[in-house]
């Protein structure tokens, strides 16, 4: 056992507990039993993630826009009609300006609800489809045909069959002439509940050259995965998804500042959904440098190599020895372009020595904080904000990463703990000893998610909480996280409602970094949204990490990224002042992440 100092981003001292010599598969319990305490319970086993990952690629079946949630796939608890496919919504959606028009209808069904707002944004879902096509190249093996949703048993891995209900949406999003459209703001059931309570009519967004180029970036790396499945069916669908990645490139090159802001009273667009999806110039270059990477992966067309070669020194990580989490939509590109047998091979190499020294620095958040023992979680954020879930995620993406492409100087069974650390931080490793999914206890966990801000799991419906409302919410959303430095009730508050209350809820108001959060699913005046809410980019970067934690079944030996000890949880922390106890069970954004950092 060895003592960690006190750490200022949690109030707490820990100890850490290495059980790298217990190997026996089984269910283990850390006791004092002169104080009576008792650890949360945990599991050493082969492969006792997988169940954890079926469960958080799911959660994008329960995010589908107009699929009806038959009960045999979404369970009783959480069965509901398509939505959106009534009069003037998805099938028959307007342009958000000319709603009587019948001339701007346009068929924009399917696709992910976004968050816990039932909007589909562009540049988002594209980037949702990137990073769940990853999660399947990194580790292949580990993704069957048997995640319970409709197409399981089709003979395709699920989550490709995931993947291509949001691929088949950015395709209904392209116009014409390449351009693709920037969003579809859907209705919400008004109180909250089921989806297809929703009346509402659904708008689009004009096309922008952002979300044409996240689009041309989605449908290049789609057609290069479902061409490698070479299946008949999908030979003809990546055919056609190369056709508009090259006609997206070709507008966008020809039109790169065309601009539209949603939900902006300025111009006309408030209401049309909630978090804004324009981006900035910096932005359009990212997802331009992004797209000309998996246009060359795709066709081998110099073109596009050239362009990467001439613009990825324009990168922060390139431009100005920055290297984070937050420019993770374009480092992971580049990483991959790296990779790539006829990438320059200069370049290339500029790209993996720069990772890797920076990566090494000791003034930075990745090999330096493990070395100075920042966090005594093993798994350090240099603070606490909006999604801060989803930047762990990323964080641990970062060290997996070096293991995919071979880039640290650090051994295999190194790089494996640094990963899985912010895993352990996000399955219940934190100060709250909470296992930052919903509605987890019938998968393990003791203490998971009750209750977070969504339309359908609002407050005071059905799906409330778990230990509180008839049914809680769905299993395996991954929620925004402890959030110190962003969360606050209405600036109007206490006189603007009584349900301010006289003082502002702490937590997660007025605590460390790592405590700063509670379930609770409170709308305005409260906004838990800034803390409880959920996102498809968190998941995504979630799913994408934890995938390399995972065995293929019945299938010995270890994924790529933890050569020593996949699924196991080799260092259980707890915090001195808060042990967790068995009576804690459950009844049963920066512009260059897709995540929305604001609500009007």
């Amino acid at each position: 056992m060895e003592e960690q100092r006190h750490s200022t981003s949690s109030g707490d001292r820990a100890w850490h507990f290495d059980f790298s010599a217990v190997t026996a598969p089984g269910t283990y319990e850390v006791v004092d039993a002169a104080r009576n305490l008792r650890s949360a319970r945990f599991e050493i086993g082969a492969n006792v993630y997988r169940p954890v990952l079926v469960q958080a690629v799911r959660t994008f079946f329960y995010q589908r826009a107009g699929h009806a949630k038959a009960a045999q796939y979404a369970g009783a608890n959480w069965a509901d009609t398509a939505s959106h496919l009534g009069a003037l919504q998805d099938s028959q959606a307007r342009r958000y300006n000319a709603t009587g028009d019948a001339s701007t209808q346009r068929d924009l069904r399917g696709g992910w609800y976004d968050a816990g707002d039932l909007n589909k944004y562009t540049s988002w879902g594209a980037a949702y489809v990137i990073d769940l096509l990853h999660a399947y190249t990194e580790n292949e093996p580990v993704w069957t045909d048997d995640f319970k949703l409709p197409e399981s048993g089709n003979g395709v891995p699920d989550i490709l069959d995931e993947v291509k209900w949001g691929l088949d949406w950015l395709v209904r999003m392209q116009n014409n002439d390449g351009s693709v459209l920037s969003i579809v703001g859907l209705a919400s059931a008004d109180g909250g509940g089921r989806p297809s309570a929703a009346t509402g009519q659904s708008r689009y967004g004009d096309a922008n050259t952002s979300a044409t180029l996240a689009s041309a970036a989605a449908y290049a790396y789609g057609a290069q995965v479902y061409a490698s499945l070479n299946t008949p069916a999908y030979d003809a669908y990546a055919a056609d998804l190369k056709l508009r990645a090259e006609r997206a490139w070709v507008w966008a090159n020809a039109n790169p500042n065309v601009l539209f802001y949603n939900n902006d009273a300025s111009r006309g667009t408030q209401g049309l959904g909630a978090g804004q999806q324009e981006t900035d110039d910096t932005g359009r270059a990212n997802l331009r440098l992004a797209a000309a990477i998996y246009l060359y992966a795709l066709t081998g067309n110099a073109t596009y190599r050239s362009y990467v070669d001439s613009h990825y020194t324009d990168v922060p990580m390139m431009s100005s020895w920055w290297l984070s989490p937050y420019d993770g939509g374009v480092n992971r590109p580049l990483l991959y372009y790296a990779s790539l047998p006829g990438a320059t091979a200069s370049v290339a190499q500029n790209i993996r020595t720069r990772y890797t020294e920076l990566w090494e620095r000791p003034d930075y958040a990745g090999w330096g904080a493990i070395a100075d023992q920042r966090d005594p979680y093993r798994a350090h954020l240099d603070s606490y904000h909006w999604g801060s879930n989803g930047i762990k995620g990323l964080m641990g993406g970062m060290f997996a990463d070096q293991a995919l492409y071979g880039l640290s100087q650090h051994s295999s069974a190194e790089i494996a703990d640094a990963g899985a650390a912010y895993l352990h931080y996000l399955h219940g490793v934190n100060p709250l000893g909470k296992a930052y999914l919903s509605n987890m206890g019938a998968y393990g966990a003791e203490n998971s998610v009750d209750q977070f801000f969504h339309s359908w799991f609002a407050d005071g419906t059905a799906w409330d909480s778990v230990r509180d409302s008839q049914y809680g919410p769905a299993p395996g959303f991954l929620v925004g996280g402890a959030n110190s430095t962003q969360y606050d009730w209405d600036e109007r508050c206490p006189s603007i409602s009584p349900k301010c209350g006289s003082a502002r809820p702490s937590p997660p108001y007025g605590q460390p970094g790592q405590k700063a959060y509670k379930d609770f699913n409170d709308s305005w005046p409260l906004n838990s949204w800034s803390v409880t809410e959920n996102s498809n980019g968190y998941q995504t970067a979630y799913i994408r990490l934890l995938a390399r934690y995972v065995t293929a079944p019945q299938v010995s030996g270890l994924s790529q990224v933890s050569p020593s000890q996949v699924s196991k949880e080799r260092t259980a922390v707890r915090p001195q002042t808060a042990p967790n106890s068995a009576s804690q069970r459950l009844r049963s954004r920066d512009r260059s992440l897709p995540y929305k950092t604001e609500r009007k």
